[in-house]
């Protein structure tokens, strides 16, 4: 299983303590902690596209391709690309460029988005989100298997044999489809034979586990073989359950109640996230063995191929968040992998 780590670039605009980050400061922060990511030896690193004031990275492959300047082998995704709100042919070029900047390590992370200020800001009618979404998909899965690209589009102006580029060294580039909750996401993904990013941030993670079959199911019923499964969640590592919990709460809460506040959700308090921390809960914090636990609980409950946490929601500052990042890469990596190792060869060893 592929273990990893994304983030949204989270400006601390209302973070306990007043801690306040420039923009500028935030994004080198982040690169330094994607090098870190990478040094540690962990697989994925991802970074998400938001436009609003409480977030600084509106363009991931910008982001990625620094990222990929200062690294060697993690690979490097959007989480998630608005693909809605944006051009197919744009978002191909620049994770092909991505792709050849790294050596063949960008993959595209492709979602509907939870957000919506995006389409206004582009032009977008909102009352066409899956519509967009559907089309948009179509054209961009079109440009990665060709290089001259004749398509007919309804929302999206048509292309008629027309050579995009740069072309990427992975051919094909990879796509992911990001999932939230919506059942006919998994479905799509599936048919089309294209790994699944589901994002479990609350509830209990038993009820997500449709949503993997149904991803399973319909890729089976398309005739594709095994397509991947990524399970994304919160989280947040330290020496001690307790204190992984005493110091992310305050960051956690703050940023979950002004989104809540937004969307009519009640306010997350402390025995929510406590409870959210235990094993059936939806998020990753506490001590490694903790997080470990979880990870190799949630591999029994999903089979899933790869594994991405965000730690640093709220705007975590940035030495708890390099703090998290080494433990996650020194202890709770190598606890995770031997016994997924183990757990795959059990069953070799006893035929």
């Amino acid at each position: 299983m592929e273990l990893g780590l994304f983030t949204f670039a989270e400006l601390p605009v209302d973070a306990p303590g007043g801690d306040r980050v420039s923009p500028e400061q935030r994004l080198k922060n982040l690169l330094e902690e994607a090098a870190l990511a990478d040094e540690l030896g962990l697989d994925v690193y991802g970074v998400g596209e938001h436009h609003r004031p409480d977030f600084v990275v509106s363009t991931p492959a910008v982001v990625l391709a620094a990222i990929a300047a200062r690294t060697q082998r993690i690979r490097l995704t959007s989480a998630v690309t608005v693909l809605s709100s944006d051009d197919p042919v744009r978002v191909f070029q620049e994770y092909a460029t991505v792709d050849l900047l790294s050596g063949g390590r960008a993959e595209i992370m492709a979602g509907r988005g939870s957000f919506i200020e995006s389409f206004p800001l582009f032009g977008y009618d909102l009352r066409l989100y899956d519509e967009l979404f559907a089309e948009k998909l179509d054209l961009l899965l079109a440009l990665r298997e060709e290089e001259h690209v004749t398509w007919e589009g309804r929302l999206r102006a048509s292309i008629d044999g027309r050579g995009v580029y740069p072309r990427p060294v992975q051919e094909p580039l990879p796509v992911w489809i990001a999932v939230g909750g919506s059942p006919e996401s998994a479905v799509r993904a599936g048919r089309l034979g294209l790994p699944m990013a589901l994002a479990i941030i609350g509830g209990l993670p038993e009820r997500f586990t449709a949503f993997a079959e149904l991803h399973r199911r319909a890729a089976a019923e398309a005739g594709h073989g095994h397509v991947p499964l990524s399970i994304n969640s919160h989280g947040f590592i330290a020496e001690t359950r307790e204190r992984a919990i005493e110091l992310s709460y305050p960051y956690e809460s703050a940023a979950m109640n002004r989104i809540g506040r937004e969307r009519g959700w009640p306010p997350l308090g402390r025995g929510d996230y406590e409870a959210a921390a235990t094993l059936r809960g939806a998020n990753f914090v506490g001590s490694p063995e903790d997080v470990a636990e979880k990870i190799l609980w949630q591999h029994e409950l999903f089979g899933h191929d790869r594994f991405l946490l965000q730690l640093s929601v709220g705007g975590m500052p940035h030495e708890l968040t390099m703090r998290s990042i080494e433990l996650f890469g020194t202890e709770v990596a190598p606890l995770v992998r031997a016994e997924v190792a183990r757990r795959a060869a059990a069953p070799a060893a006893s035929a």
